[in-house]
């Protein structure tokens, strides 16, 4: 198997869009999709297969290394054929299929997006990294907060693959600190122009030689702004000055690369120091109000973090689907039966106890995590259906689930990709074997677009207590619902009981929390912030296993055969597989949780 082969369960991915949600058939009562159809999306799926499979795949490992590089004087360029990738994902409408036809996209639905994106992120990681933050900058401006001088032309520009966009956050004093950012925006004689002066670092894609021009979206500090992150605004930075009609003009804005990192994995993903107004003026355009900065830019971090999410899924899926396949190839030792037997024919390695382990591990993960992740994407879509009521009911799930998806799902990625390497055996550990890269790719996911920690105190200290845990409260009478309608099979008995008992642990333990918060004992709540996001997790995963077991049994009752009988089989086996084999963790992170120890909080214990 080279590393350049790639695939992707297209049969679960249809399973998960059309039988477990319906999204074609739910979607044909909200306007803005009635006019797709089953043939549309299957035949979007497969062009998004075929780009990544026969586009984007062979890329991964060449442009691993040396990946990115940098001249020294303010020029990335990019590994060999990302050039040409980045034009065919335009051509092809990939770029801009969940995007508003007005605006130069398909308008497909989020969920059938959500499944494309996973393909091309699976197939090259390090490269959709560009395409992902280019069409999360291109759903900002298509926002009133654009700045009016670039609304005729800045998302199409960005649609037809002439411009690129960044998402520049980070300072080297502030890092996760946000709020102690010091870059500066001055006034100029133009109200909505300032100067811009500080620098960035970590910055993806802040420089490329795909694009004519790029645009970045800024946190900056105006003259006597509030501390803190109330005092940020948000600017819009372009590489190069842009006429009143669009054109890129040879006008360098002085928002300079000054340096590139040399990192653990995404190499052909450029991530830079980027310069503001160091060498010369650096020109950017307000988005919204003085001050809005921060809440503007949550639109396109919580894309990003459902896109980080996503990162999860698809390289866990491309690292099991690899190493099932070596599985059922390698051939090695005798079955477990004849291990004594020096004569014994030997056998596969997917054979084994402990390598089936593995593979049954790591697949209930990843077809849960996809479950979850197209959930998500699919509550986005339905919000679209014109009832305001019903509106504010589901993004406020998608509002909760979102830091779930994006820490829990790139720790889970994490842990998939590292047993694939596993599964390989000392193989796994070389670079003739595409499953080392995966995991280096992926291990950045937990640390981007707010660490996980940060996910997890927002999960807790925000999400769990808006409008008196609402949120919280709507997320179960969900669960509820569709333990109720998994009852109602008579086919799952242990399973349902299993995840009402991990319910219950979840709600204890957000009672508890919930106490030591109102009992003034705010680090205490903080410090058991993360293993709340995995209890959390654990138990929503689970919650998907069940719910994707219930629609599996009743294609069975209905006659399924052959190779679908099969797949239908798995679903039942994973739900089976995890309440008796990853449930148990939330049980364990509850008592964890509600134990108390505060030990490492110790005064001078780090010091």
């Amino acid at each position: 198997m080279s590393a350049t082969e790639y695939t992707v369960d297209l049969r679960d991915i249809r399973f998960v869009l059309f039988e477990q949600m319906k999204v074609d058939e739910q979607l044909k009562g909200v306007a803005r999709y009635a006019d797709f159809d089953r043939d549309t999306y299957d035949m979007m799926l497969d062009q998004a297969f075929a780009m990544a499979h026969d586009v984007l795949a062979p890329l991964n490992k060449a442009g691993d290394n040396p990946g990115a590089t940098f001249d020294g004087k303010g020029n990335v360029t990019t590994p060999p054929g990302y050039k040409e990738a980045y034009k065919a994902v335009v051509e092809s409408g990939l770029l801009a299929a969940g995007m508003n036809p007005e605006v130069g996209g398909i308008g497909l639905p989020h969920a059938v997006d959500v499944a494309m994106h996973e393909m091309l992120t699976g197939a090259c990681t390090a490269f959709n990294i560009y395409t992902g933050l280019s069409r999360a900058a291109a759903n900002l401006l298509c926002s009133d907060f654009c700045p009016e001088f670039f609304r005729p032309f800045a998302v199409q520009k960005i649609m037809a693959g002439e411009w690129a966009g960044t998402m520049c956050l980070t300072e080297a004093g502030a890092g996760t600190a946000v709020g102690d950012n010091r870059c500066k925006a001055a006034w100029t004689d133009d109200p909505n122009v300032y100067h811009l002066t500080g620098e960035k670092i970590f910055i993806s894609g802040a420089d490329n030689d795909i694009t004519k021009n790029i645009v970045h979206i800024v946190l900056a500090r105006t003259p006597d702004a509030k501390a803190g992150t109330a005092g940020l605004s948000l600017f819009l930075v372009p590489k190069f000055i842009v006429t009143a009609d669009g054109e890129t003009t040879a006008e360098r804005n002085d928002a300079m690369v000054v340096g590139i990192e040399h990192k653990m994995g995404i190499n052909g993903s450029a991530t830079c120091t980027l310069a503001l107004g160091a060498n010369g003026t650096c020109k950017g355009w307000r988005l919204g109000k003085e001050g809005q900065g921060m809440a503007i830019m949550f639109h396109m971090m919580n894309e990003a973090r459902i896109g980080v999410g996503i990162q999860g899924l698809a390289t866990a899926s491309a690292s099991y689907l690899n190493a099932l396949d070596y599985a059922k190839d390698r051939v090695q030792g005798s079955s477990i039966e004849n291990m004594k037997d020096a004569n014994a024919p030997r056998v596969t390695i997917n054979k084994h106890p402990d390598v089936r382990r593995m593979l049954m591990t790591m697949k209930v993960q990843v077809e849960t995590m996809r479950s979850l992740i197209y959930s998500v994407a699919n509550r986005l879509d339905r919000a679209d259906n014109g009832d305001p009521a019903q509106k504010e009911y589901l993004i406020g799930l998608v509002e909760l689930m979102t830091p779930i998806v994006k820490a829990h799902c790139s720790d889970v990625g994490w842990e998939v990709c590292s047993t694939a390497v596993q599964v390989y055996g000392g193989y796994g550990y070389t670079k003739e074997y595409p499953v080392e890269q995966n995991l280096r790719d992926q291990r950045i996911s937990a640390i981007y677009e707010g660490t996980n920690g940060v996910q997890a105190m927002d999960l807790l200290g925000r999400k769990m207590r808006q409008g008196s845990g609402i949120l919280f409260m709507t997320w179960l009478d969900e669960c509820n619902q569709e333990l109720e309608r998994a009852k109602a099979t008579k086919r799952m008995d242990e399973e349902v009981s299993a995840l009402e008992r991990a319910r219950d642990q979840l709600g204890a333990t957000a009672m508890y929390l919930g106490s030591l918060g109102q009992n003034k004992n705010i680090r205490g709540a903080m410090l058991q912030a993360t293993p709340f996001l995995n209890l959390f997790g654990t138990v929503v995963l689970g919650l998907h296993a069940v719910w994707q077991a219930r629609v599996a049994h009743l294609a069975i009752e209905a006659g399924a055969a052959g190779a679908d009988l099969q797949f239908y089989k798995g679903k039942v086996a994973n739900a089976r597989f995890y309440a008796k084999n990853v449930l148990p963790r939330a049980t364990a992170l509850a008592k964890i949780i509600q134990s108390g120890d505060e030990s490492c909080l110790e005064e001078g214990l780090f010091d």
